[in-house]
């Protein structure tokens, strides 16, 4: 016979007894039953707040929404199509030594702060640096001289450091973009193979002196912005662009398509620099390794490979005296065309 209750089958409960069947406990009243109910679907982890599917989605709508504020380098508003992102940044770089410091600072390389040793003992150099770092707005730090061995891993720093922050890179698109955009003839140069930074500031000089509008260079195996490519430059790394390619082949490839013709320097160039007709067209100048020269990808694709006539004494010139000169030519028939 069945007890009061029906609930378990004809057995009493005692208490600490546990059941064998299924079934809501003795006194649940179908709580459990009622706490699951009205609950719906697991929402989607985009719907969920804080997931970090949740957050990328909402990034991406308020991308989506906002409108393109993107302005070229020439200052004037691009319409053409949202600015592409760039290759990236470079790296962070540390300047350490009395003498390379307050060459960096004279040749006012962005810096982000100067890190000056605990009782330091002060030379004109080091006093030079400290004032022209509060003249420039540099942050004057002060730190132990086991802290400088850390934080330049054993290099002789001398007491003094000088940290500069990573360079933002153009994207190539974006360069040849804002040129049109305010009406010029593009001029660039392309460095293909050059891994020595101050032939990079001789070009960027060079670039700037003679009217161009940026330098291009590749994203692996060539030189970067560091302190020497600004000193080599002389003020120009501060006004003048570089772009950094992915693959400096398809770079070139994608400014052919937009009209701009490809000038190679090469030792064997097929046509002198003083009868470079396409010099009033958009142009890019490319210039390779005093070594190597160019890459053959690279020099394949050249509308136009260029020589400088030169003494058979001399077997070459350097990346940055070539450009140079390449330039120069450019200008002056450039000069003339409009004269």
């Amino acid at each position: 016979m069945a007890s009061k209750g029906g609930g378990t089958g004809g057995r009493a409960n005692k208490p600490g007894a546990s059941s064998s069947r299924k079934g809501a406990q003795k006194g649940s009243g179908g709580q459990r039953r009622q706490g699951l109910e009205g609950r719906g679907p697991t929402p989607k982890a985009e719907e969920r707040t804080g997931h970090p599917a949740a957050r990328r989605s909402k990034s991406a709508a308020k991308r989506a929404a906002a409108p393109n504020t993107g302005r070229s380098a020439a200052g004037t508003r691009s319409t053409a199509r949202p600015v592409r992102r760039t290759p990236g940044k470079g790296e962070a770089e540390q300047v350490a030594g009395r003498n390379s410091v307050v060459e960096a600072l004279r040749a006012r390389v962005p810096a982000k702060a100067l890190y000056v040793a605990q009782y330091i003992d002060s030379d004109d150099r080091v006093r030079e640096s400290m004032k022209l770092a509060m003249e420039q707005g540099v942050p004057l730090l002060e730190a132990p001289r086991h802290e400088l061995d850390r934080m330049t891993n054993g290099t002789l720093h001398q007491g003094v450091m000088l940290v500069m922050p990573p360079y933002e890179y153009a994207h190539p698109d974006d360069l040849l973009e804002a040129v049109f955009a305010a009406g010029d003839t593009p001029l660039f140069a392309a460095l293909d193979g050059v891994t020595d930074p101050r032939n990079l500031g001789a070009v960027m000089r060079s670039v700037a002196a003679f009217g161009g509008h940026g330098v291009i260079v590749p994203e692996r195996r060539a030189a970067g912005m560091t302190a020497g490519a600004f000193k080599a430059a002389a003020g120009a790394g501060a006004r003048l662009p570089v772009a950094r390619a992915g693959n400096l082949t398809r770079a070139l490839e994608a400014y052919k398509k937009q009209g701009v013709m490809i000038a190679g320097l090469a030792a064997d160039g097929a046509v002198p620099l003083h009868e470079l007709e396409i010099a009033t067209e958009p142009l890019c100048l490319v210039v390779g390794s005093e070594g190597k020269g160019m890459s053959r990808l690279v020099s394949e694709l050249c509308d136009v490979t260029v020589s400088i006539p030169i003494a058979s004494s001399s077997e070459s010139l350097n990346a940055g005296v070539a450009a140079g000169i390449a330039l120069y030519e450019v200008s002056r028939r450039r000069a003339e065309a409009h004269g």
